[in-house]
């Protein structure tokens, strides 16, 4: 197993369905005026217009929390551009699949920034599942901290409203590299699939919602031996971080990856119907913290994670073919590198031998197509490559 870090002490704690006291004026409660949308499916299926326009305010229509920046942010100060012929395939790229943002670091330095006719450098955008690596690295503070025991430990031990459930032989692990084996379906086009009903579940008291959708589902296969990507199963990580430390999602990150990665403006994470942030999706944040969450990765996330998480969170725990695999919820690529991925095109990419990182923010023609994830890889390879 690779779950290799014990640490000295676990705390768990019963986590309430409302949303908790936060950390004075750093973490506050976000309420848009006029009331917030309930509609969750819906988001799924706005047209182009609608998506283009409420990617960039996901505050103004849903709950959530919004997280202070630190008071220092880190600079990013600018290094040498890009080639004039790369930068122009870059903009012909995010022309063609309508890519709001592109930024790339290399040693930590700026050398491409560019927005889109919708957005701009002092804009927020929406991850979408770009937000599970955020949750991941969460665990990897919790295990730090010694809130998580082991990744070998059962689910149960930290979210016991999962107990009599398909998720009683399920361990921490299996929860953060997606192999379960609980069925579900992640079909962004089908309004009956499970990632678009599962934020409708009428609220449980004292229980959240996330575990009141998942603790119904069927086993397909036994724990370990069959990868499934599942949004749910990173709500319930997102679910097991607030047990164990008794602290929202945001205002852990406040201390675990905001600060210390140095964002320069205020996270906002959605929360659910039940005051829980949603762990598998949607904060929101401007480009240039994007890249300093991936710089954060790149060197190692110091102080908040234990000396080799992203070593492992961004190794192939399940291998996809051609390259392609999964980790602790980071996707991997051409060992060693690896990224962040959410529907539309949002993404992260860690290139660790180029020390260079590329964030982009986009509303993509649709949630995925082979045709649009070809098409960035492409132009991540003629950066990486143009790197030295």
């Amino acid at each position: 197993m690779r779950a290799f870090w014990i640490a000295t002490s676990a705390l768990a704690l019963t986590a309430c369905a409302a949303p908790r006291i936060q950390d004075g004026a750093a973490v506050t409660y976000s309420e848009p005026e006029g009331g917030a949308s309930t509609d969750s499916r819906g988001v799924l299926f706005w047209d182009d217009a609608t998506r283009t326009e409420r990617f960039a305010r996901m505050e103004d229509y849903f709950t959530g929390f919004e997280v202070a920046p630190p008071a220092t942010p880190r600079a990013l100060p600018e290094g040498d551009s890009l080639p004039e012929g790369l930068q122009r395939n870059i903009e012909g790229f995010m022309a063609q699949l309508n890519v709001q943002g592109v930024i790339v670091l290399q040693d930590g330095k700026v050398r491409y920034e560019r927005y889109g006719d919708a957005f701009g450098p002092e804009g927020r955008w929406t991850s979408f599942s770009v937000a599970k690596s955020f949750t991941s690295t969460l665990v990897g503070a919790a295990l730090q901290d010694g809130y998580v025991e082991s990744l070998n430990d059962p689910v149960t031990r930290y979210i016991p409203g999962l107990a009599g459930s398909a998720y009683d032989d399920v361990t921490v692990e299996q929860l953060l590299t997606m192999t379960s084996g609980v069925k579900w379906n992640e079909d962004y086009t089908d309004p009956d699939s499970d990632v678009a009903r599962m934020l409708e579940t009428p609220p449980v008291p004292g229980e959240n919602q996330s575990v009141t959708y998942m603790k119904r589902l069927p086993r397909e296969a036994p724990a370990g031996e069959k990868w499934v990507y599942k949004t749910g199963e990173t709500n319930l990580i997102g679910v097991l971080v607030e047990e164990a430390t008794g602290q929202s999602l945001a205002a852990y990150a406040k201390d675990k990856i905001v600060d210390p990665a140095g964002f320069e403006a205020p996270l906002f994470w959605m929360t659910d119907l039940t005051g829980g942030n949603i762990g598998g999706c949607c904060l929101s944040l401007r480009l240039r913290d994007y890249a300093r969450m991936g710089q954060f990765a790149l060197e190692g996330g110091q102080p908040s994670v234990p000396p080799r998480w992203f070593a492992e969170a961004g190794y192939p725990a399940v291998q996809l073919g051609e390259n392609y695999g999964y980790g602790y919820q980071w996707w991997t690529y051409e060992t060693p590198n690896y990224g962040a991925q959410g529907i539309f095109g949002q993404s992260i990419t860690i290139l660790p031998e180029e020390r260079m990182v590329i964030a982009m923010v986009s509303n993509w023609p649709a949630a995925t197509g082979s045709e649009y994830t070809g098409l960035r890889s492409a132009i991540v390879n003629r950066i990486r490559y143009s790197g030295n």
